[in-house]
């Protein structure tokens, strides 16, 4: 009885970890999206 709550424990910060380990993949994404279209902007204006 008492494995199976260690066990459901184990699982229920697994599933929280995995949840804000997309999270912060996913800001990260359009951060990084945004720096390069900051960047990509700016060298077409610095053309023009």
């Amino acid at each position: 009885m008492k494995k199976q709550n260690v066990d459901k424990e184990e699982v229920k910060r697994k599933k929280e970890f995995n949840k804000g380990r997309i999270f912060v993949k996913i800001t990260a994404g359009v951060l990084a999206l945004l720096m390069v279209s900051a960047t990509l902007g700016t060298l077409i204006f610095a053309l023009i």
